[in-house]
């Protein structure tokens, strides 16, 4: 079941992140959450303090769910809806997704030649959010529905979000670095961006 294996590979997980950011002696941390963490004020300022400690001592922290203790009333099932909940109770100035997915089209690239790249959204259908996704597997979890909840939460908090390449780190670089918006899609209700 999902709870075990995620007992299982989460040690594993992180030693080969402890192992990748030692090459730039740099360090890691886990940190587990829950849905049920934002349900609570208290439980919000605890995971914060935790998360601006470890970024205070140059530790990265890794955010995931902590899917062995979590509950089907109580869970994201993906990290997409987390990390937007972790961006903003957090006070993240912006969540950007890296992916397989490069950006949000207004039909399947993966079925439609013609399919072309919305490069920035202000609005999202409920059509949109309530498509009908199937993961690569039984353990698999995202997709691009989960992507356009968290840029839907992301919105109604008065904040952006950015999807993107996790291969191909051209489009992110130019958009953080250069702001220049020529790949991936921006989720934002701000107008003039």
């Amino acid at each position: 079941n999902r709870q075990a294996l995620a007992a299982v590979g989460q040690p594993l997980l992180l030693k080969m992140y402890q192992e990748k950011f030692e090459i730039f002696d740099m360090l890691c941390s886990q940190v587990l959450l829950s849905a049920d963490v934002f349900e609570y004020p208290e439980h919000i300022a605890h995971a914060k303090v935790a998360i601006d400690t470890l970024l205070m001592h140059g530790v990265v922290p890794i955010i995931n769910e902590n899917d062995t203790v979590s509950v089907d009333e109580l869970v994201f099932g993906d990290n997409d809806r987390l990390s937007a909940h972790v961006a903003h109770y957090f006070d993240a100035e912006m969540l950007v997704i890296l992916s397989d997915i490069d950006a949000f089209y207004d039909k399947d690239p993966n079925r439609y030649e013609d399919a072309t790249r919305r490069a920035t959204v202000r609005y999202l259908m409920p059509e949109e959010l309530e498509a009908d996704h199937t993961p690569n597997n039984e353990f698999a979890t995202g997709g691009i529905v989960t992507k356009l909840l968290a840029a839907d939460f992301m919105m109604q908090q008065g904040r952006e979000m950015y999807l993107a390449s996790g291969f191909d780190l051209n489009d992110v670089r130019g958009f953080l670095i250069e702001k220049q918006h020529q790949g991936g899609t921006l989720f934002t209700t701000q107008t003039g961006v």
